[in-house]
């Protein structure tokens, strides 16, 4: 947030804020109001969007039941010689004071490559972000395969046209719901529930499933 500070016979002076919470940004600004310093304020979101504190309020009530704090685990697999893909997802959010997890697998056919297979995961884990109602927020996105997450970050160019157009694809649905993505890469062995998802489902077993994650009291941090 940016802020305007006000001292009785002195000048003003214009504050920066680093990036928070929007809830904690209301804070700040209440106690700066409290103290009688505090002159005007503009809040900016990621997208560069300007608030005044009164739709900043509004939106925190709008969006108080939405999923927030979403990390994304994805995996895929591949059998080479049937050409067939088995994905999986595992999604973790907060909604109000509960926090939930989102599992969900598919068996896909007609794939060339393991990172067709990874592409088409993450896909998935857009899709069911959708479907959530997840928007206008940052997510974490948790991937043990590096081709995938370079490319999609930039920091790799992506030479192969099928790949490209999956690319494509997830760009336009992350711009669609104005999800900010957070790319990074963990171990095979951090990533073992995607991973067994995407096992079974290769197996010709389809889960989808979204439970409370019971006890819990802050997201989940693997």
């Amino acid at each position: 947030m940016q802020w305007t500070y006000h001292a009785s016979k002195k000048p003003s002076a214009v504050f920066i804020s680093d990036w928070l919470e929007a809830d904690i940004a209301l804070v700040i600004t209440e106690d700066l109001e409290k103290a009688g310093r505090l002159k005007e304020v503009e809040y900016k979101d990621e997208f560069d969007t300007a608030w005044t504190k009164k739709q900043l309020k509004k939106l925190l009530k709008e969006v108080e039941e939405e999923p927030q704090d979403v990390t994304i685990f994805f995996d895929g697999g591949h059998l080479k010689e049937e050409g067939i893909a088995g994905i999986g997802v595992a999604i973790y959010f907060r909604q109000g004071k509960k926090f939930w997890r989102l599992r969900a697998n598919l068996k896909l056919e007609q794939f060339e490559s393991n990172n067709e297979a990874e592409y088409a995961a993450f896909h998935e884990a857009v899709r069911q972000l959708d479907e959530l109602g997840v928007h206008h927020q940052s997510c974490v996105f948790k991937g043990d395969s590096l081709v995938v997450l370079n490319q999609l970050s930039g920091e790799w160019p992506c030479m192969e046209e099928n790949l490209n157009k999956w690319l494509d694809r997830i760009e336009a649905k992350l711009d669609k719901l104005k999800i900010i993505p957070v790319y990074k890469p963990i171990s095979r062995k951090d990533n073992q529930e995607a991973d067994r998802l995407a096992t079974i489902a290769l197996e010709g077993k389809a889960i989808f499933s979204k439970s409370e994650i019971a006890g819990s009291k802050e997201p989940y941090q693997p």
